[in-house]
């Protein structure tokens, strides 16, 4: 992979961590994931207007599925800490992600890229192991929002070749994105109450554009690399997640976490080596 490709990953990592923490400091979360949504839908409309619509029915199914990611995501944070969901969910995704790219778009990850998919997987588990971790029904949401990134991951490798344009398949899919979760945050909660002047309103908005530079980040990287070993390059979030957690959260970092830290390290080094 390219420096440029590596680079773009990693910037996804880093903000794709900052956004989670964002969520899991609210209050509300199905309320602060849902306004996130309108924020980053309200930049995407413009550049959707002039961008083609791209017939391709992986714009839909992602959105969907990213809907389905968020109320998972939510559910998981409910009893657990970010330091504890965060290396579950993402832990899951890159074995599948590979998997479903050699099944479906063809792509044949080195035997470097190979271990260090493996080892950036194994380093994230590692993370969620020990004391204090969360509660069982968080771990099965964890589990559950892990399987639906890898699908959503996958359709968006996919789609994005297909489209000819990641610009344009990041517009459309966060404007469909943008309707179809405040329409089931209505179906479930009844009312959508937003106070522009409430500090949580502003926090949630800014947590939505950082989300959706990390989304642009890593669709860009999709249209010019191998979605495993993109995606696994992005899992070293959770080493910035870790950061944050026990920064700005005042959550534990123990010997063990960092020492993960380190596998994940080591997984996104062989990752970027040329066999």
């Amino acid at each position: 992979m390219s420096p440029a490709v590596i680079g773009l990953a990693l910037f996804a990592a880093i903000l794709h961590a900052a956004w989670n923490a964002f969520l899991r400091s609210g209050a509300d979360r199905l309320w602060t994931v849902t306004v996130m949504s309108i924020s980053a839908t309200a930049v995407a409309i413009p550049l959707a207007l002039v961008s083609p619509l791209p017939a391709s029915p992986f714009v839909i199914a992602s959105a969907c599925l990213q809907v389905g990611y968020s109320l998972f995501l939510v559910a998981a944070y409910r009893h657990g800490e970010l330091g504890q969901v965060y290396p579950i969910v993402r832990g899951s995704v890159p074995l599948l992600v590979t998997l479903g790219s050699v099944l479906t778009a063809g792509d044949r990850p080195t035997a470097s890229q190979a271990a260090g998919v493996a080892l950036v997987a194994l380093g994230i588990m590692s993370l969620s192991l020990g004391k204090g971790r969360a509660s069982a029904s968080s771990i099965l949401y964890a589990l559950a929002t892990g399987a639906i990134i890898a699908a959503y991951a996958t359709v968006d490798a996919i789609g994005v070749r297909a489209a000819g344009h990641s610009g344009a398949y990041t517009a459309w899919v966060l404007v469909l994105y943008g309707v179809l979760l405040p329409a089931t945050f209505l179906l479930l909660r009844g009312r959508l109450t937003i106070d522009i002047r409430a500090p949580e309103t502003r926090t949630a908005l800014a947590g939505g554009l950082v989300a959706l530079a990390a989304y642009g980040a890593v669709v860009a990287a999709f249209a010019l690399g191998p979605a495993g070993p993109i995606t696994a390059i992005r899992e070293t979030s959770v080493v910035f997640a870790a950061l944050i957690g026990r920064l700005c959260l005042q959550e534990t970092l123990t010997p063990r976490r960092i020492a993960a830290c380190a596998v994940v390290a080591l997984g996104a080094v062989c990752l970027g080596w040329r066999s």
